[in-house]
């Protein structure tokens, strides 16, 4: 499970490893959680399973483990609601594999399956999740018991995921044994040094130079996110009138910068907030970029902590706040306490209200 901050390059390391799959003979597929309700993983893998199958069926004749995969499949589908082609590979099983209705023993009966089916073939099955924290809890604990049970089966199963640093928490809460199961590198910022090369190898490839000035004022503008470092480098590359670029060029270009940053990555995230919770955004951003303990937060907002505690909750659930310790809370964007500052210039403390009397 990959875990970090928005704009890290968690998605464009998923997306490696899912073609590095491929390359290897796993039978993959590839899905994205959407912050809505829950809900979403039958829903998400029942038709990459059914491709899946599909191109088995092609790699050799049918046979039962391919029959038996597709039956459960279809039977998943429709214990969960989920539209399904109807693609079959022959009769239903006698026994109603994959639709007792319970998410939590159906998936890893018809994982078994699809995975036993593969590697008849000679393949592994490799299931790619981005988004992972939008899971409910009981799907994070399907999907553990189905690494589980791939574990002590020794079916070919892998899975890869990614998402907001939250999710190590989320999934222990779920299965407290699927903490033996994953590893959760975290993908972070770049180095100075990575840093640099990222912005200049790409110029020295087409022939340009830039400053050292220019690149420094870049590195700690960016603080080494990967999704900044692109677009620093995009609009300074713009305002350059020729080579070298300059820190004047960087400068001149921040206006530019921030005003796309604002407009196509902060405010999607920000526009989705009720006022209470923008006013629990600027009270964090107030504090700096963080953490910061819950406490401090509901200080400088003139409440308790349990006065926006249900705020507090709204937010993480939306990805716009997470807590890997207990007490504390932190952006999940990068350089977001930047953004609340420029779009509520000034903080109007939440004061509770006051009772008056019959």
């Amino acid at each position: 499970m990959l875990l970090g901050l928005r704009g890290v390059g968690k998605t464009v390391l998923l997306n490696a490893l899912h073609d590095d799959a491929k390359t290897k003979g796993f039978e993959t597929l590839k899905i994205e959680v959407p912050d809505s309700a829950g809900g979403h993983l039958a829903r998400l893998l029942v038709p990459g399973l059914s491709i899946v199958l599909r191109r088995l069926n092609h790699v050799a004749a049918a046979e039962e483990k391919l029959r038996l995969a597709g039956a459960a499949l279809r039977n998943f589908a429709s214990i969960f609601r989920v539209e399904y082609e109807g693609f079959s590979f022959g009769a239903t099983p006698s026994t109603p594999d994959g639709s007792s209705g319970d998410l939590e023993a159906d998936l890893p009966e018809v994982l078994r399956l699809v995975c036993e089916a593969a590697a008849a073939r000679g393949r592994a099955i490799g299931i790619f999740i981005d988004e992972v924290q939008y899971l409910s809890e009981k799907e994070l604990s399907a999907l553990a018991r189905s690494l589980h049970e791939a574990a002590q089966s020794g079916f070919r199963l892998i899975v890869v995921g990614a998402g907001l640093p939250q999710i190590a928490a989320l999934i222990g809460d779920a299965k407290s044994y699927a903490e033996r199961l994953l590893l959760f590198p975290e993908v972070g910022p770049l180095s100075p040094e990575a840093a640099r090369k990222a912005l200049h190898d790409p110029i020295e490839r087409q022939g340009e130079q830039a400053e050292e000035g220019a690149l420094d004022e870049i590195v700690c503008a960016t603080q080494g996110y990967a999704y900044f470092l692109q677009t620093w480098g995009k609009f300074a590359w713009d305002e350059a009138d020729g080579s070298p670029i300059t820190r004047l060029d960087v400068q001149r270009a921040l206006p530019s910068i921030l005003n796309y940053l604002d407009e196509s990555f902060f405010r999607v995230r920000f526009d989705r907030c009720t006022q209470a919770e923008q006013r629990y955004l600027r009270g964090m951003a107030e504090l700096g970029p963080g953490p910061h303990r819950t406490g401090d937060i509901a200080q400088v907002l003139g409440v308790s902590s349990s006065q926006v505690a249900p705020v507090r909750k709204r937010l993480i659930d939306l990805g716009m706040i997470y807590s890997q310790r207990h007490g504390e809370t932190a952006f999940t964007v990068p350089l977001f306490d930047q953004f609340m500052k420029r779009a509520i210039p000034v903080l109007e403390p939440h004061l509770p209200r006051r009772r008056t009397g019959a």
